[in-house]
């Protein structure tokens, strides 16, 4: 199947040829780099939080690229893109991902050496004149994949990031975590600013990443977050927390119902737009601490946060062309974001 028969059936999320598979992951790329490169640009986030959108962006373009080594010759498993609104691949494809790499050694003791690997390519090549089979092909590309692809750069279920000073804000520090949503399957990124009272960091940060990990680890709505975090850290006292929603991401892969989804997938189908067409959404959603209660009988009390949320930010970005269309098809939905859709740059196919 060439490129340009690329089909997106609302029942069908399977990667099924290898040029399909090179233009997702250049798209999914391409997006993600120009996003973050956007959100400094544009000043949507603080210089610290757009430096761990970045290393979190990271991540999942390294585990991009590993699931493209993974698939690009594997004529047995098909990677599966999310069928809700996502545009990302599958959660489970993550985990499959990091459960491969759990097993590496035993991988690797099976397949031949690299050198050996390549003598047999260029005796191919050269000498014989003959095309590499396939079977040949992904047996390079599973030996690429266990010899180069590092586990601990694998973006998991739930990232941790350090907590740091905070300088300038009424907060004393600031912890950054993110995690893939295994309803949504999209990318969020959180940040919690807070005092401390009595404490040390040293001495409660493995208790905050705990109760991060086992409270914060999915989307739900930030001031129910913010309590749920609030209540079980009775020594941390929040000020802040921040939400990022990356995505979803509108493409010829996409398999939802979304307005900006369809104006793309319905321009490429009348070839009004290239394949490489996209755009990328952005949510944040903040609560901010406005007063304090007390909570508990006379002998337990804990300091609690009245939390208050700001209205959400709704961005979009997306190349002129795309944004153009926008504006055509869907004025409303496009007036309905937080400020002008915020034009990127697009993605040419080689």
């Amino acid at each position: 199947m060439a490129i340009n028969q690329i089909v997106t059936p609302l029942d069908s999320a399977v990667l099924e040829t290898k040029e399909q598979y090179k233009v997702y992951f250049k798209i999914v790329a391409h997006a993600l780099n120009e996003l973050v490169n956007s959100i400094e640009k544009e000043n949507i986030c603080t210089d610290a939080e757009t430096t761990f959108v970045k290393q979190y962006c990271e991540l999942l373009t390294y585990s991009l690229e590993a699931f493209r080594i993974k698939y690009l010759f594997d004529d047995d498993e098909r990677m599966r893109v999310d069928l809700t609104e996502s545009g990302f691949p599958n959660y489970l494809e993550f985990r499959y991902l990091y459960n491969d790499l759990e097993l590496k050694q035993e991988h690797v003791s099976k397949l031949p050496d690299v050198s050996k690997v390549k003598a047999e390519f260029l005796e191919t090549l050269l000498k014989e004149k003959q095309p590499i089979n396939d079977r040949k092909l992904h047996q390079a590309a599973s030996v690429i994949y266990y010899s180069s692809v590092e586990k601990q750069f694998i973006y998991k279920r739930f990232v941790q990031g350090k907590i740091l000073p905070v300088m300038g804000l009424d907060a004393e520090h600031m912890v950054s975590w993110s995690f893939y949503d295994v309803t949504a399957n999209r990318p969020f990124i959180c940040f919690m600013y807070f005092d401390l009272h009595k404490e040390k960091v040293e001495d409660v940060k493995r208790e905050i990443y705990s109760v991060l990990e086992s409270t914060a680890d999915r989307n739900m709505d930030i001031d129910m977050m913010a309590y749920a975090i609030d209540k079980k850290l009775p020594y941390v006292f929040p000020k802040r927390i921040k939400k990022i929603d990356l995505g979803p991401l509108h493409s010829v892969f996409a398999k939802d119902e979304l307005e900006i989804t369809h104006v793309i997938l319905k321009a490429i189908v009348e070839k009004t737009f290239d394949l490489s067409a996209y755009a990328i959404s952005l949510h944040i959603s903040e609560a901010v601490s406005t007063s304090e209660f007390k909570e508990g009988n006379f002998f337990n009390k804990q300091v609690l946060q009245v939390w208050e949320k700001s209205k959400a930010k709704n961005y979009l970005f997306c190349p002129h062309r795309v944004m153009q269309a926008m504006y055509d098809n869907i004025p409303e939905t496009i007036n309905s974001l937080t400020g002008n859709p915020i034009e990127i740059p697009s993605l040419k196919l080689e």
